[in-house]
C-alpha cells in the first residue's frame, strides 16, 4: 500500500474512533474523499487492523465505529501538530484570552504526558526549535474581556439548557436586570453572549464585560432547533446585527491580488474583470464596521453598493478630517512695500 493510502486509512480510523455514534459508509467515503467501492475495501481493511470495530444498525443504514479509541502507537502527534497547538495557545495569550489559552496549554500537557517517553524525547528538540523560530504577529485592536468563571457559568447554562439572569451595564437602561435564553458565545474583537430575552424570539449580542451578577435560573430555556450560531454570526460583517444588505465592492488592479486572497465575508463571491480588477459581492449587515475595514484599503476599493455603506464611509471620513485637518489661519496676509509679506 502506498504511503498516501496508508495515511488516508489511518485518518479514517481516527474519525471512527472519535465518533460516538459512528459513521455510515457514505459518511466514511466523504471523510476519506473516495468512492463507495473504495470505502468498502477500506472498511474491511480497518476491520482486519481493529477487530474491536463495531457495526451498529441505524434503520436501513449501518454505522461503524472503533470503541475505546486507538492505542498510543496510532495516536502519537506529529512535531507540526504539537507546534500548532503551542502557537494557538500563544496566540490566545497575545489576544488577551488567557482563560482559553490555559485550556490549550493543559491539553498540550495532557498530550505530552500520554506520549511514549522515547517518542517525546525525539520530538522535543524539534518542537522547541520551531517554537523559537515561529511566532504569532500581534494585530492592533481591543483586548477582549475574558473572565474564566463567567464563561464557565454561561457554558453550564448552555449545556443544561437553562435561562440566565444578569444585570447589564449597557443599552438604554444601564444596570437593568435581564433574563435571557442563552444561544451561544461569540469571540472576536470583543466577546459576546448571544441570547434572547425571555418571551422574545430574536437574539441580541450582550458584551461579556458588561454582565454583572450572573446566575443560572431553574427555568428551562434553549434556542430554537433552527438556530445556527455560525449562520447568525455570518449575517453581519462584524458583530453589529441589523438589516442584511447586498454589498458590491470594486477593487482596482493594484489591489486585485490582495483581494483574491482576502476573505471579506463568508458569503462572498469574487469576479475578475477584463481589466484585471476584481468585483466582490456578499450579503451582510454592520455597515459601520465594514466602512472601518474598507478604510484600510485606501484608494484600492470603491463602494458600489449599498448606499448605506457609502454614507457610512463618508461619515467616518468626515469625522476623521474634522479631527485632523489643520485649523484655517484667521485673518488675511498683508503685504508691505518691497515684497515683504507679514501676517
Amino acid at each position: 500500500m502506498r504511503h498516501e493510502k496508508a495515511n488516508t486509512l489511518l485518518e479514517l480510523a481516527r474519525h471512527l474512533a472519535s465518533s460516538a455514534e459512528g459513521l455510515t459508509l457514505n459518511e466514511m467515503a466523504r471523510e476519506a474523499g473516495v468512492g463507495r467501492r473504495t470505502v468498502e475495501r477500506m472498511r474491511d481493511a480497518l476491520w482486519a487492523l481493529f477487530p474491536q470495530m463495531e457495526e451498529i444498525a441505524d434503520g436501513p443504514a449501518k454505522r461503524f465505529r472503533i470503541p475505546h479509541g486507538l492505542d498510543g502507537f496510532f495516536q502519537s502527534p506529529t512535531t507540526e501538530e504539537l507546534l500548532e497547538l503551542n502557537k494557538a495557545a500563544t496566540g490566545l495569550h497575545t489576544a488577551g484570552a488567557a482563560p482559553r489559552a490555559r485550556v490549550l496549554e493543559t491539553l498540550e500537557r495532557k498530550v505530552r504526558a500520554a506520549m511514549r517517553g522515547g517518542v517525546l524525547r525525539r520530538m522535543a528538540p524539534d518542537v522547541e526549535a520551531l517554537v523559537r523560530a515561529e511566532t504569532v504577529a500581534v494585530q492592533a485592536g481591543p483586548r477582549p474581556f475574558e473572565d474564566e468563571t463567567l464563561i464557565a457559568t454561561i457554558r453550564h447554562a448552555l449545556m443544561a439548557m437553562k435561562a440566565l439572569r444578569f444585570s447589564y451595564g449597557g443599552g438604554r437602561t444601564p444596570g437593568a436586570v435581564r433574563e435571557v435564553t442563552p444561544h451561544g458565545l461569540m469571540f472576536g474583537r470583543a466577546n459576546y453572549l448571544v441570547a434572547a430575552e425571555l418571551g422574545q424570539s430574536e437574539p441580541r449580542n450582550w458584551r461579556l464585560d458588561r454582565l454583572g451578577e450572573v446566575e443560572i435560573l431553574e427555568t428551562a430555556a434553549s434556542p430554537p432547533a433552527t438556530f445556527n450560531l455560525r449562520d447568525y454570526a455570518n449575517r453581519s460583517f462584524g458583530i453589529y446585527q441589523g438589516e442584511t444588505e447586498a454589498v458590491v465592492l470594486h477593487i482596482s488592479l493594484d489591489g486585485a491580488e490582495d483581494a483574491l486572497g482576502w476573505r471579506f465575508h463568508p458569503t462572498q463571491t469574487t469576479e475578475v474583470l477584463g481589466d484585471g480588477s476584481v468585483m466582490v459581492r456578499f450579503q451582510a449587515s454592520g455597515m459601520k464596521e465594514l466602512a472601518w475595514h474598507l478604510f484600510t484599503w485606501g484608494d484600492k476599493v470603491r463602494i458600489l453598493a449599498p448606499p448605506s455603506l457609502q454614507d457610512a464611509m463618508l461619515s467616518e471620513l468626515e469625522l476623521a478630517l474634522a479631527r485632523h485637518r489643520p485649523p484655517v489661519t484667521q485673518g488675511l496676509a498683508r503685504h508691505t512695500p518691497g515684497g515683504d509679506q507679514r501676517s
